[in-house]
């Protein structure tokens, strides 16, 4: 079979991979489930590609990335669920309803993007979603009535925080002032030293996650994204760690904390 650049090749190769007689074992014997962990792989890939600016590598990891979605997209069609023209069509018509200002009608384009159009447009999306659900005898998606239920659990922690805190925030359950959070922040942190003193690890454990969570609300406060912000302050402690690594060589493991301090000083004044 040669390579090709449409689409179809592509799904045509997933489907001859998943061919129970003639295909490949281990692609066969694979569910959503035993796959889903390689997808949100393949995502973190094609975002540290974009970090590392290595449009190359970028070029690659979407290529990864997209045969998740024909992955996913075929194994729906061995149900009779849905198939990949499915997927394509419906992310088509949403981003053309979510566009009214880009696509609509020519009176539509020239009032552009009213002010809390997108949230009555994916509103009225939602309302349709229950709709068809029901008529396939399923439940609502989500397992109850309150807002944060649809904000799945199974995205990073911070990412989850964010989300639940948008959320609360449309009703007005939210601090007006950034600087209510930073004393939430302190606050807690007050909570985790009595913890830490009192000894008792489920407590502490909940306090960290409290800290944690103040600031992704710090962040989200300010217009940062926590998970971004993370990163780089991950990036910054590899670097500095590095400049120890290189200063003190093979005397790195009987270094004491001191000298090592002393370098990581240095990485940082640098």
């Amino acid at each position: 079979m040669k390579p090709s650049r449409e689409i179809s090749r592509l799904i045509e190769i997933m489907a001859a991979l998943r061919e129970p007689d003639t295909g490949c074992p281990w692609d066969i014997e694979q569910d959503f489930k035993s796959i889903a962990p390689y997808t949100i792989e393949e995502v973190y890939e094609v975002i540290d590609a974009i970090e590392r600016d290595d449009r190359d590598d970028l070029r690659e990891e979407l290529g990864d990335l997209l045969l998740q979605v024909i992955y996913h997209s075929q194994m729906a069609t061995e149900e009779g669920a849905f198939d990949f023209g499915d997927v394509v069509e419906g992310i088509t018509t949403k981003m053309i309803r979510r566009h009214p200002h880009v696509f609509g009608s020519e009176e539509a384009r020239s009032a552009g993007m009213a002010k809390g159009a997108w949230e009555r447009i994916k509103a009225i999306e939602k309302a349709e979603q229950a709709e068809r659900r029901a008529a396939m005898g399923l439940p609502p998606k989500g397992s109850g009535t309150s807002r944060l239920d649809d904000v799945p659990n199974v995205m990073p922690g911070l990412m989850v925080a964010l989300k639940l805190q948008q959320k609360a925030s449309k009703v007005g359950f939210d601090w007006n002032d950034p600087r209510a959070v930073l004393a939430k922040i302190r606050e807690e942190i007050d909570e985790a030293e009595a913890e830490l003193d009192a000894g008792d690890a489920e407590k502490l454990t909940d306090e960290i996650g409290d800290i944690l969570f103040a600031v992704a609300n710090l962040a989200r406060h300010a217009n940062i994204d926590p998970d971004q912000a993370l990163r780089r302050s991950n990036a910054k402690f590899r670097k500095r760690f590095a400049h120890i690594e290189n200063a003190l060589g093979e005397r790195l493991d009987e270094a004491d904390l001191d000298e090592m301090e002393k370098y990581w000083v240095e990485a940082k004044g640098e």
